[in-house]
């Protein structure tokens, strides 16, 4: 893994964050806000509405003509809305921000601060907050600490909302892969994470919405529940994988069937989740005994009474 990066301009380099929007009429004044209220005062923002049909574009409208770039384009989903926004973008440190998820005061400053003083480290991430359709707050969520291995074998996806990183791993990595629609960041950080380390900042940073319609929360597809199966299968035949990760494979792909099994679960889709669950056990049988496995269909249980 590469270990050093081209020193950041000055104390405040160009920090570029893309919000890209699809029928957010709702949520997305309150995602805006949130950068615009940032006291750092070098923010290129970006809002690019993605073929909304509702009244998003009203709400991007009556902002003033220089508060921030926007524009509409036919819809062409998230991944790609997102990879357009980082190349139309200036900034030494790129960053997203979901339409129905917001920052919090001083999240720009304390992550630009983190990469500004470690220059070996690609990204930083913080904690961030649940919160309701109503912007009310859930609950607490401390992130893990970064770990490539659990990343990789357990499918721990350690950036959350507010995640910030160098515009030089965007340029050799290329962006988002826009086949995907369920797991398009978690590819991404594979990816970004094998030019370096990210870094953990354990502050909070960014609240992310909870509700019905949200990625995270509700139910999906057949095929989109299969996709983090086809996303290991096709990291592992990188050939720039480090030794010490390329050893887990059987239990990443194993891995990555649970969590197929658990989308499937969630939708009701009980075919589905036993033929996915027989099939982690055939890629490796002791895949029952995890802990993490486990907690993964407990939480499809609790989603599928919660939501049904």
């Amino acid at each position: 893994m590469r270990n050093e990066y081209r020193t950041l301009s000055m104390f405040t380099p160009l920090v570029s964050i893309v919000i890209p929007v699809y029928n957010d009429e709702r949520f997305i004044k309150e995602a805006i806000d949130s950068v615009l209220l940032q006291e750092y005062s070098n923010i290129e923002l970006i809002v690019l509405d993605d073929g909304s049909t509702d009244a998003t574009k009203s709400v991007l409208g009556g902002y003033p003509e220089a508060a921030f770039h926007w524009e509409s384009h036919p819809n062409m989903g998230q991944a790609a809305t997102i990879n357009k926004g980082w190349t139309m973008a200036k900034g030494d440190i790129l960053s997203y921000l979901s339409a129905d998820d917001a920052l919090l005061p001083g999240a720009v400053t304390r992550a630009v601060q983190q990469l500004t003083n470690y220059s070996n480290a690609v990204m930083v991430y913080g904690d961030y907050e649940l919160m309701d359709v109503n912007s009310k707050t859930i609950r607490h969520v401390s992130a893990p600490d970064f770990s490539y291995r659990e990343m990789v074998r357990d499918i721990v996806v350690q950036p959350g909302p507010g995640v910030f990183f160098r515009r030089e791993c965007f340029e050799r990595t290329g962006g988002w892969d826009v086949s995907l629609r369920q797991t398009p960041d978690y590819e991404y950080w594979l990816r970004l994470a094998l030019l370096g380390h990210f870094i953990h900042l354990p502050e909070t940073l960014a609240r992310f919405r909870v509700h019905e319609k949200s990625q995270s929360f509700h139910s999906t597809t057949a095929e989109k529940s299969d996709e983090v199966i086809h996303v290991l299968q096709q990291y592992f035949e990188r050939a720039d994988i480090p030794p010490d990760i390329a050893c887990l494979q059987t239990q990443a792909i194993a891995m990555a069937y649970i969590a197929a099994a658990r989308f499937h679960l969630r939708a009701g889709r009980m075919g589905c989740f036993w033929q996915r669950l027989r099939g982690a056990i055939r890629q490796y049988p002791p895949i029952v005994f995890r802990v993490r496995a486990l907690r993964m269909i407990l939480d499809a249980v609790r989603h599928r009474m919660q939501w049904r």
